[in-house]
């Protein structure tokens, strides 16, 4: 199942997109977010599972795939002395407030309950009852054509903005794609290996004085 009309979104997609969602809503005086404010939001220890460190390439690389997939919009020019980037999940699904805040803790925290979603959407939206929550999930999961959540086990409900739902799913930090090394850490990194070999053969030649 993929809402959009391109691949299903990769999982640091989805914190980059989580992200953005959450901080337009409880810092608007900060949103849009610069790419080392969206690393912070992508990073922080709260609210968060699980856990993660993306530098900023990794960052970068998922607003490009994300501006590519019409998700994400770059704001540059006057007013703005550094780019920064806005999400386009609303337009691009016709989401209102109460569905992009369930979506959002969905995309940053995994797999809720309804009373988990309701407590965690307070700075988001303010849900009446639990009754009201549950409604609008079975509205998304029933959206034509193609759901955006399921229920999963225990009675929790997760997004399926990355496809079908897989309970137990390997970590999102072991799924980020390998990035090209960047230039100076290569080289760094040669110098390193160049230093290591020289010091190996340092100690041989001073051992072989023993023998």
């Amino acid at each position: 199942m993929n809402p959009f009309h391109t691949a299903p979104l990769h999982a640091v997609e989805v914190r980059v997109l989580g992200s953005l969602l959450e901080k337009e809503s409880t810092t608007p005086e900060y949103y849009p977010l610069t790419v080392n404010a969206l690393v912070n939001a992508c990073n922080q220890k709260s609210s968060r599972d699980p856990i993660v460190q993306y530098d900023d390439a990794t960052v970068e690389a998922a607003l490009d795939t994300l501006r590519q997939k019409g998700l994400v919009l770059k704001i540059s020019g006057a007013g703005h002395r550094v780019e920064k980037y806005a999400h386009r999940l609303g337009e691009t699904l016709n989401l209102g407030r109460r569905e992009l805040a369930l979506l959002c803790v969905l995309m940053l925290r995994g797999a809720q309950t309804v009373g988990e979603l309701r407590g965690r959407t307070e700075r988001m939206h303010a849900f009446e009852d639990l009754d009201e929550v549950e409604r609008l999930l079975e509205h998304l999961a029933t959206r034509e054509p193609e759901p955006l959540v399921a229920r999963a086990a225990r009675g929790r409900w997760a997004h399926l903005l990355s496809g079908e739902f897989v309970e137990d799913a390997a970590p999102e930090t072991a799924a980020i794609p390998a990035l090209p090394p960047r230039p100076d850490l290569e080289a760094r990194m040669e110098a390193l290996e160049h230093e290591v070999e020289q010091l190996k053969q340092q100690w041989e030649s001073f051992r072989r004085q023993f023998e």
